[in-house]
């Protein structure tokens, strides 16, 4: 990040760069990582109707839909120059939820979903991040928006799942 802004500033190169929160999207099943519940929870909603989260109920992590990710970089890119204040990295700030707010969520579309919480290793990492990502910045600069909330999300996950499962 300090590179793009030292070609920026020396050499005039318009850089532009993104700093994402934990990524969600029903394409590709989860890799093992902290926010990798988020993923895990609809897959298993989804193949199994119950989940064990490895965080805590409440802990709440920043993390973006890929749509919204996809979209806000877009949005980025075609910005125009002079609107740019920052040249390290922008932050995405997308939305912060629990585990239990994704349950919760995810039982208004399958109402027979069970979940309970076994935290492991990665609770002290998720204990780690930020609650929540301040984006204003980006939606002062470049008028960054999203699409998707954790309702939102929640319709879609689990309609692309459903299609995904279903032609399998």
């Amino acid at each position: 990040e300090k590179w793009c802004e030292y070609y920026n500033e020396k050499h005039g190169v318009d850089v532009r760069s993104i700093r994402y929160p934990g990524l969600i999207s029903w394409k590709t099943p989860a890799g093992g990582g902290t926010t990798d519940y988020a993923v895990e929870i609809y897959y298993e909603a989804v193949e199994n109707g119950k989940y064990t989260s490895f965080i805590s109920e409440n802990t709440a992590m920043p993390m973006l839909y890929m749509d919204d990710a996809i979209n806000a970089t877009l949005q980025l890119m075609q910005a125009p120059s002079e609107n740019l204040t920052v040249r390290t990295s922008y932050n995405l700030g997308g939305m912060s939820f629990t585990p239990n707010e994704l349950a919760t969520e995810i039982k208004k579309h399958i109402p027979e979903f069970e979940i309970d919480y076994k935290p492991d290793f990665r609770q002290a990492i998720a204990d780690s991040w930020p609650a929540s990502i301040d984006d204003s910045v980006a939606k002062k600069d470049w008028g960054l928006t999203y699409e998707f909330g954790v309702s939102e999300m929640s319709i879609d996950m689990i309609k692309n799942l459903k299609n995904k499962f279903c032609k399998s």
